[in-house]
């Protein structure tokens, strides 16, 4: 039996869902093809079920100092189940949410594996899909004009800390816990790594993180990570940097021993628990790449500007091919290459506009250039900050830890990175964001009026500080 289609999606996470709902308002026939359920990584093992931990362990960690606040509890305690409880029913919400986005747009879910097949008797070029059914029924051929990849990617592991899902976990592992532990080595010190340090650490696990690099969160701005550090340190968080850990030295005997290289000293590690937090791969095996002229690059699917492939009527988007691995990135990619594919003449994705958040506590935030790199590209810059401290809101809010940075180009005043850390900042964010798209300078920032009391005052004080103009500092 087969079946034709406009296209054919391999994978029904964010940037493949949402990429069948813009083909389908472009009149297209479409069909996805997911080997688990709908919604992906991102609803079922990654952002929503992760913030809906996150979102408990904040709860909690705000209920224990809630005479702070002259609300006067006791018997404060935790209830993991219910925690677990809470995350799965937001889960299933959205999955149902996701389930009637395809029957409204009358889009086709294949339940299996999809595979790409070479030329065949359906097609005389690479991209006639087989579907390995879930159901046990027999395998589907799907013939499509177009193939949309957006596979995904898994949790990557170390040679020699093979996950286990008992002793050393995954991200994926650690979100079907049942009980906390009463304490955990988490190595890599990431945006993920650092997410579920935090987390857990208000759930009241002893954390202690091992990054590799010098600073953790490596990839951010160098005032953020310090910071960040600073701030977890606080929270009772250990943390280890110049790390090498060695694998063939992991022993598990009720709890979990590992040893790292510290500058040539070894350090011995020894918890309940190991989280494995030292990145993604993309999902490129067992699809049928091999099948195609697809070229890969650093492990990931190689595509131009709008998500297109070697093989001209197929594209891929998200995780797969690499760069920023985020839900939203994968969305915008999704759109960006059916609008392409449909002649819609999309314009390409400029990645340095792209927000970027972790949703620890404290939280950060993040669009353009670190203050590094922008040196490191020639750019003449000035430098404003300003601390949450001096934010009225901050101090009703209750917390005011944290700042807001606003880097500048100090030829043309046009706006380069803006980085955060401190409440809300998750959301902040979106106001200097538009600003990037826009091609503001810091000072058409500073002369917006930022409603009084708010937390987004701090980012016109931080623009106004580029300028040495700040009012409040």
């Amino acid at each position: 039996m087969a079946e034709e289609y406009d296209l054919v999606i391999l994978g029904a996470g964010t940037g493949g869902y949402v990429a069948a709902i813009r083909a389908a308002q472009h009149g297209m026939k479409v069909a996805v093809v997911e080997k688990e359920k709908l919604g992906g990584t991102c609803l079922h093992k990654g952002c929503i079920p992760s913030k809906a931990l996150l979102r408990s362990a904040e709860v909690f960690a705000t209920t224990k100092r809630s005479e702070d606040f002259g609300v006067v509890t006791s018997d404060v305690h935790l209830d993991f189940k219910k925690v677990q409880e809470r995350k799965n029913s937001i889960v299933d919400q959205l999955h149902r949410g996701v389930k009637h986005l395809m029957k409204k747009g009358k889009i086709d879910v294949f339940e299996g594996i999809g595979r790409i097949l070479g030329p065949s008797i359906f097609s005389p070029t690479p991209g006639t899909i087989s579907v390995e059914r879930t159901d046990g029924l027999e395998n589907t051929m799907l013939i499509p004009q177009y193939v949309l990849i957006a596979t995904g990617s898994s949790p990557r592991s170390l040679p020699g800390l093979d996950p286990d899902g008992q002793y050393v976990l995954t991200s994926d592992h650690a979100l079907a816990l049942e009980q906390l532990p009463s304490s955990i080595l988490i190595v890599g010190g990431g945006v993920i790594g650092i997410e579920w340090a935090s987390m857990l650490s208000d759930f009241g696990v002893d954390v202690t993180v091992i990054e590799f690099a010098e600073q953790i969160l490596p990839t951010e701005d160098a005032d953020i990570a310090k910071e960040a550090a600073k701030l977890l340190k606080k929270k009772g968080i250990k943390i280890v940097t110049n790390a090498r850990v060695l694998p063939e030295t992991l022993e598990k005997n009720q709890k979990v021993t590992i040893r790292a290289d510290l500058n040539g000293a070894e350090q011995t590690f020894l918890a309940d628990k190991l989280l494995l937090a030292v990145g993604r791969s993309p999902n490129i095996n067992n699809i049928g790449l091999e099948n195609t002229d697809i070229q890969l690059e650093n492990g990931a699917i190689k595509v131009n500007e709008y998500g297109q492939t070697k093989e001209s009527h197929m594209y891929a988007i998200g995780d797969v091919i690499g760069g920023l691995q985020l839900a939203h990135v994968a969305s915008h990619e999704g759109i960006i290459a059916v609008d392409h594919l449909a002649r819609k003449k999309p314009e390409p994705i400029d990645y340095n506009t792209i927000p970027k958040c972790i949703y620890s506590s404290p939280e950060m935030a993040s669009v353009g250039l670190t203050e590094t790199q922008a040196k490191e590209q020639g750019f003449k810059i000035k430098v404003g900050s300003f601390p949450f401290k001096a934010v009225g809101k901050a101090l009703v809010y209750g917390d005011a830890e944290g700042f807001v940075k606003v880097i500048a180009n100090a030829d043309n005043n046009d706006l380069l990175g803006v980085h955060m850390i401190g409440p809300h900042v998750t959301d902040l964010i979106s106001e200097a964001t538009l600003a990037k798209v826009l091609d503001a300078a810091h000072f058409e920032v500073a002369e917006m009026i930022h409603p009084h009391p708010t937390l987004s005052e701090v980012i016109g004080e931080a623009a106004l500080a580029v300028d040495g103009l700040a009012i409040h500092s």
